[in-house]
């Protein structure tokens, strides 16, 4: 994939969420309600995120990374699918390290 295909599944993605048009799993709700993360920032972040990652043989169907940031700058990545007239969003966290040097650029792997 190029920049040309992300950018398209960033403005998709941007407006699946500006329409609320999505289902947040029960993994997903997890992991917001784990890290604090209010639906309202995980929909902010990817109004304003980018795909760092693509998963194409996800087992939920064609899925990315994205990486945003909500008002208050506070980076959020969220997985979710890129294919489906529903954005499914399947995780969402805070990067942080060690998996995580910066919230763009993934850590040393042990």
């Amino acid at each position: 994939m190029g920049a040309d295909d992300f950018r398209f599944i960033e403005r998709r993605i941007a407006q699946q969420a500006a329409r609320q048009e999505f289902r947040v799993t029960q993994h997903a709700q997890q992991e917001m309600a784990e890290e604090d993360i209010l639906l309202s920032d995980v929909l902010e972040a990817l109004q304003r995120g980018n795909v760092l990652e693509h998963y194409p043989e996800h087992r939920r169907g064609p899925c990315c990374l994205v990486c945003g940031y909500t008002e208050t700058r506070r980076p959020l990545h969220v997985v979710c699918t890129t294919e489906q007239p529903l954005l499914i969003l399947i995780t969402v966290y805070e990067p942080k390290p060690p998996k995580w040097e910066t919230p763009a650029r993934r850590g040393l792997r042990p």
